[in-house]
Order: C-alpha cells, then structure tokens, then sequence
C-alpha cells in the first residue's frame, strides 16, 4: 500500500522550475544520441579527496617516516604549520601557525623563533647546521661540506656525509623527499615540483649520491613527505606533453578526473557555457601523480620498493594541517623537510 506522506521539494528543484529550467540527469541528456566513431571513449575516474584531520594548532607537530627510528645518528622530519607565533596569513585564527619560510609577509623575527621551536620539537642539537637553498625548480644538487653554504646559493637539492648539518627543503604544495645512506651515513634532500620532477632531480640526486659518497641503491632509504596529491593536482596538457617526452611510464601518472560536486551533476543546465567545445571547463580535468612521479624515479634509481615510504598527505585537502599554495592562491608560508646526521 503506497505511503500517504509526500516527499518535501528540493529547493534547487523549485528554484529551477520558478526560473523554467528542469534538472537532467546527464543521462537523459545524452538519451538518443549516438556515439561517433571518432570521439574517444573517455573513462575518468573519482579520486575523492582526502579528509582533513582535526589538529592542536598550538602544538608543534613533526611528520617522520616510519621505520627510520632503527637509526640513532639519522635525524629528521616534516613540518606542518601549526604551533608557531605567525598570523600573517589566518589573522583570525587564534594560534599562530608555524611558517619557516623567509617570505615577504612574515617577519623574519617570526621565522627565527618558528625555526627554533621547530628544531626542539624535532630533538636537534642547538649546535646542528640548518642549510637552505633559494630554490628554483631546478634538477641542482649541491654539496654540503665543512664549509655553510651561501645565502644566495641557487638549487633544488641538497646532499652531505658531514655530521652537525640538517638539510631543509621549502614547501607549500611540492614534494619533498628525503633519503639515507644508512651504510655510509649520507643524506640528501630534494624539493620536486613538477618541473623538478620532468627534471629528474630525485633520480639524478641518487646517481650523484653514488659518485660522491659511493653510495648503494641498495643501502638507500627514502620518504616522500606532504605535498599535493593527484585528487587535487590538476595540470594542463602541456605538462602532460612534458612527462610524455622524458617518461615511459607517463601515461600512468596522469588520470581524467570527473567532477564528483553532486549538484553539478545533477543540474548541468546550470553549467553550460557559450565557450567552443575543447575550451570549456566542465568535463574531466587532468591530474598529476606527482608522489608517484618520484616513487617510479627512486625505483629506477635501484632503491627497493619496500625501502620507500610515502605519507601521502595532500596538502591542499588538509590546508588545516599544512600550507597549500594552490589553496591560499600563493598567500601562504613555507614548510621545511629536513635530514642530517647527529654529530
């Protein structure tokens, strides 16, 4: 016997007939209509976004990788940006947020006192070097020896065997990687956006670790840490065309993703646009694996897959955790990744 009560209106549903539009599925919106030949058969798929956690904003946090506690003498870890006294970029937020970037809208007051509360937090030395690079999406790798580096120093990569030194690569979106020679007591950093990535900065950074430390694949241990993931990182086709012309595997970095916001999907009148078809924005948009991207360059550099550790954290699905450039459309801090060798 059917049921006498009525299911409420949806408002969109209201609204859109008041304004004499109807909902369609997209289903009935293709009814009757034949495939050509020629059209591509598009499968995008839904990569959802991750949850954001809840955090202590008054608490430094460090990120490490799992395992590498089995070595004493290695140091290191990945910032998040609660726990600090800046309020450049939440002026509203109650806490202050950890930036350890030198960036024109944070004092370097500021910054000082994040690095130092950073540094506790992480167990380090007073006396540990901290060594940073003005970073410019390069495949650079330089050498840290007895002598601190300059300032102005230009690079993406940072690598030594010398104890009392603790590398650090900026973030706010990239990937940075981390890996140890847990034989002969080296370590590296890396900072790979995508152009470092085409670059192949983390794969070349291993062969030089070869060279100048004597370093073996096998001895190597790595740790993709935070940065933007493939639900959210989504690129142009000439980024695509760049990875296709240096990678093999290219094609298994990139995905369609179609759009999951259930009322586009279920009122697309509602997003039709007078663009030319291939210039609109709806449809499947293209996305870049870019963890991916440098866990298939350690492999080829002959690290074991097993010695490979990915946090997988995006940073933008958890802008409350860390600092997300395409969140903040560039207004934002830096996060630091750092490794060293306790002296």
């Amino acid at each position: 016997m059917p049921s006498s009560r009525t299911a409420s209106p949806d408002p969109i549903d209201e609204l859109l007939t008041q304004g004499e539009l109807a909902s369609s599925p997209r289903s009935a919106l293709s009814r009757g209509r034949k495939r050509e030949p020629s059209e591509p058969k598009l499968k995008p798929r839904v990569i959802e976004p991750q949850r954001a956690r809840r955090v202590a904003k008054s608490r430094v946090e460090i990120i490490r990788a799992s395992g590498w506690e089995a070595w004493p003498w290695l140091i290191h870890g990945f910032s998040t940006r609660t726990g600090g006294i800046t309020t450049a970029y939440r002026p509203d937020q109650r806490s202050g947020e950890l930036n350890l970037g030198f960036t024109d809208t944070d004092t370097r007051e500021n910054v000082i006192e994040n690095r130092r509360r950073f540094l506790k937090a992480l167990g380090a030395p007073v006396d540990m070097k901290l060594v940073t690079l003005k970073q410019i999406h390069s495949s650079s790798v330089l050498t840290v020896g007895e002598h601190e580096l300059a300032p102005s120093c230009q690079g993406d990569g940072l690598m030594t065997n010398q104890p009392g030194i603790l590398l650090a690569i900026q973030t706010a979106d990239c990937i940075p990687v981390l890996v140890a020679d847990v034989r002969k007591k080296a370590v590296a950093a890396f900072h790979a956006g995508w152009r470092g990535t085409v670059k192949r900065i983390v794969e070349s950074g291993v062969g030089k670790m070869r060279v100048a430390f004597r370093s073996r694949p096998e001895d190597l241990v790595a740790a993709i840490g935070p940065g933007i993931a493939a639900c959210c990182y989504a690129v142009g086709e000439d980024v695509r065309s760049e990875f296709g012309s240096q990678f093999s595997y290219a094609a298994d970095l990139f995905h369609e993703v179609s759009d999951s916001d259930p009322v586009r999907q279920k009122y697309p009148m509602l997003f039709l646009t007078a663009r030319a078809p291939g210039h609109s924005n709806l449809g499947p948009s293209l996305h870049l694996d870019l963890m991916e991207a440098n866990r298939r360059q350690l492999l080829d550099a002959g690290l074991r897959a097993e010695s490979i550790m990915v946090v997988g954290d995006c940073t933008r699905c958890q802008s409350n955790r860390y600092f997300s450039y395409r969140t903040e459309q560039g207004f934002t801090g830096r996060m630091l990744s750092v490794v060293g060798i306790r002296g």
